[in-house]
């Protein structure tokens, strides 16, 4: 990876797969070369918590990043409500969004602010979209095209063929339930990380390898569960004995590791 200002340097991605109740048990863990894109192993993950723990989970919550449409897609084929803030798609941030324009399913047009028609041009199989397009002497005539399109051909717009998982989860938006979700992330799974690199020494990994970082992802995790579990075991904040034990978990399992200096990047989760 390359950090701003760097060179490069060996790094790695971090997830974390945290269920969504109040103990925040830590029920998978995955660590990736930094050259995997952090959105990547989703819905690999939501389909192992399946296979491993027997849960099935209603929704899935992640930040910005998880939302592609590829996840979208295969959290909403499982039968699991993706709960994720969209991005802005467009590539053209000074310009108006795709989201600015509504589309009509029953004349298969999109209208845009203005109220015109962008009709369907054609459909390119090799991008899985269809191109929807404003004529030409309607945009070049339109008193807010300088906020909209620079092209003298007409506003264009792409329409994937699985849009309508985009417009189902835009939908979610609108709902208390996904509102408090993507609110509450940032609560359960953030301090885990924090908690993970301040106090417990994931910062750097010791070990070299995929594999071995792995093993040292997935004890560190463990460490913590256990601490969890002493917490709920004490009916309440732990005791000093409670707390010692804890820490000496955690101890014993980073006895097992050589030290070394590999730094860990900024880690990113996902909760199901």
């Amino acid at each position: 990876m390359r950090a701003t200002g760097s060179r490069s340097k060996l790094g790695y991605h971090s997830q974390y797969v945290v269920d969504g109740g109040r103990a925040r048990v830590i029920l998978a863990t995955l660590v990736t070369s930094a050259a995997v894109m952090e959105n990547s192993p989703m819905l690999d993950l939501v389909r192992w918590l399946r296979f491993r723990w027997h849960l099935r989970p209603r929704q899935a919550t992640g930040d910005t990043t998880y939302a592609t449409l590829e996840n979208i897609k295969g959290l909403e084929d499982d039968g699991v409500r993706a709960y994720l803030p969209l991005p802005n798609w467009s590539r053209r941030p000074s310009f108006y969004g795709q989201e600015r324009f509504t589309y009509v399913p029953g004349r298969d047009v999109y209208l845009c602010p203005q109220g015109q028609e962008l009709a369907k041009r054609v459909t390119k199989h090799t991008e899985h979209a269809h191109l929807y397009q404003a004529r030409a002497e309607v945009c070049n005539a339109c008193p807010v095209k300088s906020s909209c399109t620079e092209s003298r051909k007409g506003r264009t717009i792409l329409r994937p063929f699985d849009q309508a998982y985009i417009e189902r989860v835009r939908l979610y938006h609108e709902t208390a339930a996904c509102r408090s979700a993507i609110s509450k992330r940032k609560v359960w799974v953030e301090p885990l990380f924090a908690e993970a690199k301040t106090l417990h020494g994931l910062r750097r990994f010791r070990l070299r390898g995929i594999e071995k970082v792995n093993m040292e992802g997935l004890m560190t995790a463990a460490g913590q569960n256990i601490k969890r579990l002493i917490r709920q075991r004490g009916a309440g904040s732990p005791s000093h004995s409670g707390a010692s034990l804890a820490a000496l978990s955690i101890r014993l399992l980073s006895s097992l590791f050589r030290p070394a200096s590999a730094k860990q990047p900024q880690s990113f989760a996902l909760v199901p």
